[in-house]
């Protein structure tokens, strides 16, 4: 790859950490092992080719065009959370991917669907999926870690969470909150 490839690559990885959060081939990788899938088969249930997954996945592309998609794409971040809390078996997570697959989608990132525990109340991860969606939907990870740096002196309460939640990786937030309930 060539210079201007990469600056393009690194460009395009900017781009969707700003429109998603993250960039999408750390996204889809998660739901792949997350949800025990292949590329070709995250790419049948999200309405993709297996190239334009590709494409998107190596920054050679920077956006999902098309909303639907990117609805089915929280609906299996969703799935994945209730396959992660042992609220949903593999067997019906697979069933549950066949729906979304057949979905034509909606509103796009709509909160219609809730990850909940048998109590009702939403589960650790769907919370802190919550918050980290929240926290990089105005900022990229790395204007975040610079805030929590900034904050740290006067802040260090403030700064951690914003370290962990904002900039962290979903397992390691999770972690984070469940080790200071106790």
């Amino acid at each position: 790859m060539d210079a201007a490839q990469q600056e393009a690559t690194a460009r395009a990885r900017e781009l969707q950490r700003n429109w998603y959060g993250e960039p999408l081939g750390a996204l889809f990788r998660r739901l792949i092992d997350d949800l025990g899938l292949n590329q070709a088969r995250l790419a049948g249930v999200l309405g993709l080719s297996a190239p334009m997954l590709s494409q998107l996945m190596s920054g050679q592309r920077a956006k999902i065009g098309n909303p639907a998609v990117v609805q089915r794409v929280q609906l299996l971040q969703d799935l994945a959370g209730q396959v992660a809390d042992g609220s949903v078996s593999a067997a019906e997570a697979t069933e549950r991917m066949d729906e979304i697959k057949r979905s034509q989608g909606g509103s796009v990132l709509s909160n219609t669907t809730q990850t909940t525990s048998s109590s009702g109340a939403p589960t650790v991860k769907r919370v802190v999926r919550e918050i980290q969606s929240l926290l990089r939907s105005v900022a990229a990870a790395g204007d975040i870690i610079e805030a929590a740096d900034t904050l740290a002196p006067t802040h260090p309460e403030l700064a951690e969470f914003l370290r962990v939640y904002g900039a962290g990786r979903t397992s390691d937030a999770v972690t984070h909150y469940q080790s200071h309930q106790n």
